[in-house]
């Protein structure tokens, strides 16, 4: 019998689970603008979220490698950070169940993790496993949020058009496990939000939102959204303050503005990454006229 990696919590019986989508998020891979933790904690925090499985993360992480957080106080020690990782039930707002399945990504057994997942999705009926975070792309944060949408079927996908061609990345457990669904005829669908690259370090509230919208629009839940879109709002000015207080940040943006419209106009490029010709700079050139502002923002509370 194959070891199982899970555990359902004592109070609940997965039989009376109802089914919905699952929202996948693991700590570890890169999420520029925190897009994704920016989320879930934004969905736990308005939802009545309770634990109904948890993983056994001593056999999936490396505690060396990132240790956890212990408090020493005066002469002892009195609190330990462990890992998690965990299934939260939750409902949208008309009462849908969906789920949300966060924590850090396992350093081992990502194969085994994964028909742990599947397995889990089988008995509770999960129908449909989401992720999204985000990717730094030389855009700017003046235009809408764009999205890089990948699936296990073109259905889920939709009219959203690719950005990129074929490249090699390196590998996550979220794009693994979406891999594998498809490979098993189970939906699954990811949102790489393009975050302007500027912006990767810092908290940027609108795209999560974007990803949250992007949730709804695929799986037909009816999510809170009040103070993410309160807080995209506040940091919207923030931003703008900033880049108003540096003449050479307005010009860096502003040529971002000119490679997005010529991107919108019809240019044949292969990313919004190609530049429009040689009057514009390259990434690399705009990265480095923002190095001073990363800083000063870095250094606020908001982003």
């Amino acid at each position: 019998m194959t070891e199982r990696l899970y555990r359902y919590e004592a109070d609940t019986d997965p039989a009376l689970l109802q089914p919905g989508p699952m929202i996948v998020a693991f700590d570890g891979f890169f999420d520029a603008g925190m897009a994704q933790r920016l989320l879930v904690d934004h969905l736990l925090e308005a939802s009545d979220a309770s634990v109904v499985a948890s993983f056994d993360v001593d056999s999936l992480i490396d505690y060396r490698s990132r240790r956890p957080v212990i408090t020493f106080d005066a002469n002892r020690y009195t609190d330990y950070n462990d890992p998690a990782l965990i299934l939260y039930h939750l409902l949208d707002r008309d009462g849908q169940t969906y789920y949300i399945l966060t924590g850090p990504e396992p350093d081992f057994r990502w194969e085994a993790v994964i028909d742990a997942v599947t397995s889990l999705m089988d008995e509770i009926g999960i129908s449909i496993a989401v992720h999204a975070h985000g990717i730094p792309m030389a855009v700017p944060h003046t235009r809408p949020v764009g999205m890089t949408v990948h699936g296990s079927d073109e259905r889920l996908i939709g009219d959203h058009k690719p950005v990129f061609g074929t490249v090699q990345v390196p590998a996550s457990l979220a794009a693994l496990l979406e891999m594998r669904l498809g490979e098993s005829s189970r939906d699954a669908v990811g949102f790489s939000i393009h975050v302007p690259h500027y912006l990767a370090q810092s908290t940027f509230h609108d795209a999560a939102l974007t990803a949250l919208n992007a949730i709804v629009d695929v799986t037909g839940l009816n999510l809170p959204n009040d103070a993410l879109a309160e807080a995209a709002g506040e940091g919207r000015l923030q931003i703008e303050r900033e880049v108003e207080e540096n003449e050479e940040v307005k010009e860096a943006v502003q040529a971002l503005e000119r490679q997005y419209d010529v991107h919108l106009r019809g240019l044949e490029r292969p990313s919004l990454l190609a530049g429009e010709g040689d009057d514009l700079p390259s990434a690399d050139e705009i990265g480095a006229d923002f190095e001073d502002f990363l800083r000063t923002v870095d250094e606020t509370d908001n982003p």
